[in-house]
């Protein structure tokens, strides 16, 4: 399949099956149906609108929804034309109770939906070129900087409509409006009935999240100096973002291109390793102990992952002194050499951790390498510290589990009832990830929204602790245009686009951490209340949550009729 740009239809969820457009002859009989003015409508945001279809929903022009205190709400607000209408604005009033508390607007924002290139899963994983997949566009990237929408004629405008229910709200009925300015205005009533129930904030929610962190892309992509002022300035909101939406953990590299520079840009290591001319090592920490510590400061502040002692590659660069120039050093893991190269490291770095106070929650990571590797490196570590915790995400291993303080398994593997249980009363953190090898559930920028959310509810139906995903935002070269990869599905190495701008899937995943906290609650409260059937019908309805089910049902279709639950 050649390379052909066509904006992508209506979002299924079906494994493998990508949307097919109608074609011109139909869509122009659509649009020749379709009233001259702007046409409005709310609508799921589970489902991504084509932009040169006008949408087949049923046109609804008010939004009634429920919602927690301290939850992060959404919708869609769909605007589509037959001919050009320029200059569209968005104003959402105050929303008030007939008590007279309100909502500020303040806390409400409208976001159009911006359209980027994205692909097929096809094989996963591997090596692809552009040429040979099916190239689409598809609504995922939101941009709440504009607020003068030009609504190109036959096209289809999707608006992300999102409202912070403050803490503090009182329960009760909300109510207000949504004004759309355009060659006329309309008011479109909104109303929210708060309920006397209230979600912590996102610091601390129990859901542990970990989308790895690339600081390198944010200085490509900005144009700035690598580790720069400027470069920590423009971190900053992109980590309080990701920060406030549940993550936990800092990635940290301990040596240069831990993932052997599988991503566009580089991985450099926040350590400087230098071999001195007599032979022994030194190890400079002002950058680590600079990054980690701002990065703490945006409330990512649980857990210090540092990559990795098992590198995809088993190149570690350092300092020559004696030749004044960059050397690797290659030796085989568990090799007598590679544990002396690692132990001088370890034992001097655990000094600094612990000097910083920042050792307990410091972890060695690994991702998905080999079993007797990871053995190896076990042992070398707790010969250094018996205290030091590991943290990998990989297949399941049963001999090395209890040696795994974070233990992140693969999609198609579930942790053991009785060992996870223990796990429970132990401490550890258990979770899992998708990457490139999951058709579905996955946050690929053509993967239903809906699979996001339905991610929460898989969590909390095994059992486990939260969910990890490899890239918060490891930019391709023009992620802003262009999701696509020189390998794996389109979408894979990122979640939020520079700017820092959020989208639809990041959106989605929120919710989905927010219903994984609803659901932990209301079980220890109908636990506590003795209250056996509400148990009971959330109990059961978390059973319907199976990755194989994906094949057969959309996320979107076992979501709607387990989400009132939530909200009773």
């Amino acid at each position: 399949m050649g390379f052909g740009l066509t904006s992508a239809a209506q979002d299924v969820s079906l494994a493998l099956q990508k949307p097919k457009l109608p074609d011109s002859e139909t869509i122009n009989k659509q649009w020749e149906n379709t009233t001259k003015a702007l046409n409005i409508s709310f609508a799921s945001s589970n489902v991504r609108f084509a932009k040169e279809v006008p949408p087949a929903v049923p046109v609804q022009n008010t939004w009634n929804t429920s919602a927690w205190k301290g939850e992060k709400i959404h919708t869609q607000l769909l605007l589509w034309a037959n001919n050009k209408v320029a200059g569209v604005s968005i104003e959402p009033s105050d929303l008030k109770d007939q008590r007279g508390n309100n909502i500020k607007k303040e806390n409400i924002t409208a976001g159009i939906i911006k359209y980027v290139i994205t692909d097929e899963f096809r094989d996963g994983c591997g090596y692809r070129k552009a040429a040979d997949f099916d190239s689409s566009y598809v609504a995922d990237q939101i941009d709440t900087k504009i607020n003068n929408i030009v609504i190109n004629a036959r096209n289809t405008q999707p608006v992300w409509l999102s409202i912070k229910i403050p803490a503090a709200t009182k329960a009760g009925i909300y109510s207000g409006i949504v004004k759309i300015k355009g060659e006329k205005e309309y008011d479109l009533p909104v109303q929210i009935q708060v309920l006397d129930k209230t979600l912590p904030a996102p610091a601390q929610w129990k859901y542990d999240l970990d989308l790895w962190q690339h600081p390198a892309a944010i200085a490509r992509t900005h144009q700035v100096k690598l580790w720069s002022d400027e470069h920590f300035a423009l971190i900053k909101p992109y980590y309080t973002m990701l920060a406030n939406a549940g993550q936990k953990t800092i990635t940290a590299s301990i040596v240069n291109e831990p993932w052997g520079h599988q991503t566009y840009d580089d991985y450099p290591s926040l350590i400087k390793w230098t071999k001195k001319k007599d032979g022994t090592w030194s190890y400079d920490y002002s950058l680590f102990d600079k990054y980690i510590a701002f990065v703490m400061t945006t409330g990512i502040n649980q857990r210090i992952n540092c990559y990795s002692m098992v590198p995809w590659k088993i190149a570690f660069s350092y300092w020559d002194e004696a030749t004044q120039k960059e050397a690797v050093f290659t030796e085989s893991i568990g090799t007598p050499a590679y544990d002396a190269f690692w132990k001088t490291m370890l034992t001097d770095f655990t000094k600094h951790l612990k000097s910083k106070n920042w050792f307990q929650k410091t972890y060695i990571a690994m991702d998905e390498r080999p079993m007797k590797a990871m053995q190896a490196v076990i042992k070398l570590l707790k010969s250094v510290d018996k205290d030091w915790k590991l943290a990998l995400a990989g297949e399941y291993h049963q001999e090395i589990e209890k040696d795994i303080d974070n233990y992140c398994i693969a999609s198609k593997w579930e942790f053991p009832a009785d060992v996870l249980q223990k796990r429970i009363a132990e401490g550890k953190t258990s979770t899992w990830y998708t990457c490139c090898t999951e058709p579905y559930p996955n946050a690929f920028s053509f993967s239903s929204p809906a699979e996001q959310v339905w991610m929460g509810w898989y969590t909390a139906s095994k059992n486990m602790d939260g969910y990890l995903r490899w890239a918060y935002n490891s930019w391709t070269k023009n992620p802003l245009t262009d999701t696509r990869f020189t390998a794996w599905p389109a979408g894979d190495t990122y979640m939020v686009y520079p700017g820092p701008l959020t989208s639809v899937r990041f959106e989605k995943m929120i919710e989905g951490a927010q219903d994984f906290e609803k659901i932990k609650q209301l079980q220890q409260l109908y636990t506590k209340n003795k209250n056996s059937a509400a148990l009971d019908e959330l109990n059961k309805a978390l059973g319907n949550f199976s990755i194989k089910s994906l094949s057969t049902v959309t996320a979107d279709e076992v979501l709607q009729r387990v989400k009132p639950l939530l909200n009773q």
